[in-house]
């Protein structure tokens, strides 16, 4: 639970593992991921795990964004994995026209600090975030180095404060 000018501001995520190798037991970043959200006192409401499908992406990510249920709703959707370049990474072209607004700033922050950790490399990484309505969408590498980095280092600072504009 957050707490922003005297207001409690719980938030509520989902989380997507984009892959088409890893499964329930197999899955390394979206383990890591809700417990860098959980640190972070983000309640993960559901974990999935899609192919590098664009339908299957779409579909999740689409219900979480227009629940059945209200109750159901989620204030932040993290997709880990499909982020890179060859050509089964889809996750950004995919998710990318559902956005109404980019923060290029997460991308840029995320890869300038990917750097100290990996030089070069760290320009491959098309993470990105940006809002749909009232909700925040970010992608993140599948690396679990890059996921616990980008939350603890990027998403974490910022997002009750994101949360409690887009509610507004």
């Amino acid at each position: 639970m957050h707490t922003i000018a005297g207001e409690s501001l719980p938030i509520r995520a989902l989380i997507v593992t984009v892959s088409d190798t890893r499964d329930g037991q197999t899955d390394r970043s979206g383990p890591v991921l809700r417990a860098r959200l959980e640190a972070a006192n983000i309640t993960v409401a559901r974990a999935v795990i899609v192919h590098d499908e664009p339908a299957e992406i779409l579909a999740v990510v689409q219900r979480a964004l227009h629940p059945a249920d209200p109750a159901a709703a989620v204030d932040l959707i993290v997709l880990t994995g499909g982020t890179g370049i060859t050509s089964r990474d889809i996750t950004i072209e995919t998710i990318e026209p559902l956005l109404h607004k980019k923060l290029d700033g997460f991308g840029e922050a995320f890869r300038r600090l990917s750097w100290d950790q990996v030089g070069a490399k760290s320009v491959l990484s098309r993470a990105l975030a940006g809002t749909h309505h009232r909700t925040l969408i970010v992608a993140l590498p599948g690396s679990p180095k890059a996921v616990e980095l980008a939350i603890d280092a990027v998403l974490a600072p910022f997002v009750a404060h994101a949360i409690a504009l887009l509610r507004k």
